[in-house]
């Protein structure tokens, strides 16, 4: 049977021992069981409260802020919404918006936290001295990091965790980039629709490739680069901004590396 197959594989190739298994698995269980999950921040959302952070566990090429963004804008927060990339310096302004934050009632987002290990006690403190009784209903801690050992303890032990990860295959990073993209989006681009269409499909596919052959390192090409979710945002967008500039399709613009 399959499994008394992946037995023998795993003595003859161990390297195959990954894709027999999901083979296996979605057999037995389900294609589901196999498949990428996304997250859905409304429904984490909806377990915070003041007192408990929401956490983004990254991985290596994930960027769960334009996510963020996006959910913001969907519960009329984005005005509210401050957000801030931690590193040397930005200690105290970091402290500065979160205090403001927890008065005025408004959402705070500080972005790679394994940048910052010197500053992490003080983020710890500010989170214990947290008072529900005192502070605005509204305010919400959003925080991401790498796996780091200087990430505070009592966070991770009080907060609503979630990885983020890249999907696995062609397909799953085809539906996770096209979630980002609304029906409006998709017919912004008066008088040439169709063409933009053909056009975002090929980026994304593109993007889906580079994201999947990172599993082979520099091989075959120039130099090791990840092409992340913010990069492909900015060519759709310069995409769509070329589109409405020229009155035809302007491949030689839009054929550049």
């Amino acid at each position: 049977d399959k499994f008394q197959s992946t037995l023998v594989l795993k003595a003859l190739r161990p390297d195959k021992v990954t894709n027999a298994m999901q083979t296996l698995v979605s057999q037995v269980l389900g294609q589901r069981f196999i498949e990428p999950q996304t997250t859905d921040l409304a429904n984490v959302f909806k377990d915070s409260s003041t007192t408990s952070p929401l956490v983004f566990v990254l991985s290596t090429g994930t960027d769960p802020a334009g996510s963020l963004y996006a959910f913001a804008d969907t519960m009329k927060f984005s005005k509210k919404l401050n957000s801030i990339s931690l590193g040397q310096g930005q200690g105290p302004r970091a402290e500065a918006l979160m205090r403001y934050a927890m008065e005025k009632g408004g959402w705070v987002f500080f972005q790679n936290c394994h940048l910052a290990p010197s500053w992490m006690p003080t983020l710890e403190r500010l989170a214990e001295t947290i008072d529900p009784d005192v502070v605005h209903k509204d305010f919400r801690l959003w925080l991401t990091s790498m796996p780091s050992p200087s990430f505070p303890v009592y966070i991770l032990q009080n907060s609503s965790k979630m990885t983020v990860e890249p999907p696995k295959g062609i397909k799953a990073n085809l539906l996770r980039s096209y979630l980002g993209f609304s029906d409006k989006f998709l017919k912004q681009c008066t008088g040439k629709i169709r063409m933009f269409k053909h056009l975002l499909l090929s980026i994304c596919f593109f993007h889906a490739i580079v994201l999947e052959r990172r599993k082979f390192g520099a091989l075959g090409f120039n130099i090791p680069y990840e092409f992340t979710d913010g990069d492909l945002k900015i060519c759709v967008d310069q995409l769509n901004m070329f589109l409405l500039e020229y009155n035809d399709v302007p491949f030689k613009v839009t054929q550049y590396s």
